[in-house]
């Protein structure tokens, strides 16, 4: 356990306001002040809080919302009914009423009783000093301004709130699986995000979130047997248990108040539990990483202290490779019901093995990048979250949990055959989606997490890796602190390279088209190379001719309108590249001849390009 340092200077190195290349790009900011009344015995809790709201916007705003997840956890919500209704509901949030045989399951928010469910209800609410008239539909708080917040101007928001925290189902809630006591996200009245599109008022179905950068300052009074593990800058460990050795405990009415400041993030997250220990290592680039968990037999306390060192190489790894990680802490807290991120901090399930345990930390740390660093809409841009988390994830497993010392060319092959499969199931939907409104879980997890990591691989195919690695060091420049769109990465990407890549983003993400190609012997040494669906992709072509020598022939598409530069790879290493015309799109098959009788010819060698039937792709005489 290491002392606590209270790094907030760094933030002055931060700019929380930068500006995007378009000088009309602007983005709403919030601050929230809370203070926070557990009552632990009943798991309720009073809040109070004043939100300062900045409308950076060019728009006139005479209502603003809300989201209140809490009211998720509820009989008869439209959480309860799609669990009621979807073909392969979440697990965890189901109960079997009949036996493992003949099973018969319900959803666990059905069977909740009056005193576990959860919800947020409002005491009195302000507008600058006037009462507001609000409307509460489900997980939505609509509340109608007395008076316009007008463009570029601020309002103050006053708000009382009580809550009753739910049994452990989705996420947050109270007595999880592990025995945490409680798992405290999406827990307060959070303001909804609002921008070019207009309002982001998705109903708390069951998929993840979107919200605007904001500052936050909160106190939590809770009994002083808690430990407390949460997002952003503990303003006083000497005051409280767990985090010094110094501490001499304060109390405030019998309670304990920890005091947390955290900038610039999506959301506050913690978490209590009164078997909670705090361990602490540092990176390279001075951020304090905490592992805050339950103290067990040596074994698990094992896993949890060679995981925080594992964290601290994949933070540093990440740093160098996508970008320095621009905050002062990060909590890896014990909570919740698989892994979740949050702003500088996760909640994990801690019953696991060392590799499962460092697997999803290392992806829930990987999303202080893709999302909480880039505001990504994850309701709407889930492959672009979710898919780019996983593919940080798998090089941080192969590089720092693996300690490979050469990457295959493509590090991802188990995304790909996820991707193949879900292809072949007929399940696949497009992954423009809403991602709430996938018609099966499995589709939704296969496009969101898996296709999305073979979009960011096959890219580096089309563009080079060399170029890919520009891409994500220069989206992080440019973009950092803002909501980038896939868009905008795709712009990055195709001024990096110098290729069009409109053709690739669209039909990857819009469609549900595949790519399909073959090698067809005509006669002697002429070929002919057979595009065998409706993607169209350039070709590597590795030829090995009879007499031993070997030959990359590079087939462009049109739509590049550029080429990729020679690749350092493994497979292509002291073998002469050759670039040949150009292919259209609107041509199925491409000729070619060779000089020499040739012996074997693959089909992208290094398994970047995601074609689903790879038997024809490989000619051997």
């Amino acid at each position: 356990m290491r002392k606590l340092l209270l790094p907030f200077i760094f933030f002055l190195l931060i700019s929380f306001s930068s500006k995007a290349q378009n000088s009309d790009y602007w983005q709403q900011h919030v601050d929230y002040d809370m203070e926070i009344h557990m009552q632990e015995q009943s798991y309720r809790y009073n809040g109070e809080m004043e939100i300062t709201y900045h409308n950076n916007s060019p728009e006139n705003l005479d209502k603003i919302y809300f989201h209140l997840y809490f009211n998720a956890f509820q009989p008869g919500s439209m959480m309860d009914h799609r669990l009621a209704t979807i073909s392969d509901p979440d697990t965890r949030m189901m109960e079997n009423l009949g036996t493992e045989e003949n099973p018969k399951l319900k959803s666990r928010i059905a069977l909740l009783k009056e005193n576990e469910i959860g919800y947020q209800k409002i005491k009195t609410l302000t507008f600058n000093g006037e009462p507001v008239k609000y409307r509460v539909s489900g997980t939505i708080l609509e509340v109608e301004l007395p008076s316009v917040l007008k463009a570029k101007e601020k309002g103050t928001i006053k708000m009382d709130w009580e809550a009753q925290i739910p049994e452990q189902i989705r996420r947050s809630g109270r007595n999880s699986k592990d025995g945490i006591e409680f798992s405290m996200t999406q827990w307060y009245p959070k303001i909804a995000h609002f921008d070019t599109q207009g309002w982001h008022l998705d109903e708390y179905v069951a998929r993840e979130f979107v919200a605007p950068f904001g500052n936050y300052d909160i106190k939590i009074h809770i009994a002083p047997r808690y430990i407390v593990g949460a997002s952003g800058v503990l303003q006083n460990p000497l005051e409280v248990n767990g985090y010094s050795a110094e501490a001499k405990p304060r109390l405030e009415r019998g309670k304990s108040v920890w005091h947390f400041k955290a900038e610039n993030i999506l959301d506050f997250a913690w978490a209590a539990d009164d078997n909670f220990i705090v361990d602490s290592t540092k990176t390279k680039n001075n951020t304090t990483i905490y592992a805050v968990y339950q103290n067990r037999d040596p074994g698990f306390n094992g896993n949890w202290e060679k995981a925080l060192n594992y964290a601290k190489e994949f933070f540093e790894y990440s740093d160098e490779h996508f970008g320095a990680y621009p905050w002062p802490t990060y909590s890896i807290i014990q909570g919740g019901d698989g892994g979740m991120e949050y702003g500088t901090a996760t909640l994990v399930t801690g019953g696991r093995s060392l590799e499962s345990l460092v697997n999803v930390i290392f992806h829930e740390v990987a999303h202080s990048w893709y999302q909480q660093m880039f505001g990504i809409n994850e309701t709407y841009e889930e492959w672009f979250d979710e898919g780019f988390t996983s593919y940080m994830e798998t090089l941080g497993m192969q590089v720092v949990f693996e300690k490979k010392d050469q990457l295959p060319s493509n590090p991802s092959q188990e995304a790909y055959d996820s991707y193949f499969k879900l292809v072949k199931s007929n399940m696949e939907e497009p992954a423009s989606l809403l991602a709430d409104y996938y018609d099966t879980n499995y589709a939704y997890s296969n496009q969101a997490y898996r296709k999305g990591q073979v979009l960011a691989v096959q890219l580096g195919y089309i563009i080079g890796d060399e170029n890919l690695r520009k891409t994500f060091l220069e989206f992080y420049n440019k973009w950092k602190f803002k909501h980038p769109n896939a868009n905008d990465f795709k712009r990055v990407a195709e001024k990096i390279s110098g290729i069009n890549l409109k053709w690739y983003f669209n039909l990857m993400i819009n469609t549900t088209r595949y790519i399909d190609y073959g090698i067809e012997k005509i006669n002697g040494n002429d070929f002919l190379i057979k595009n065998n669906s409706n993607f169209a992709m350039p070709i590597d072509l590795l030829v090995e001719y009879t007499d031993g020598e070997k030959e990359l022939f590079y087939i462009p598409l049109r739509e590049m309108r550029g080429q990729k530069p020679e690749e350092n790879l493994i497979e292509y290493k002291g073998v002469k590249r050759t670039l040949l015309e150009d292919w259209f799109w609107t041509k199925p098959t491409y000729s070619i001849s060779f000089q020499k009788p040739v012996k074997k010819i693959t089909i992208d060698p290094t398994k970047r390009l995601a074609d689903i039937n790879s038997e024809d792709n490989q000619w051997v005489q």
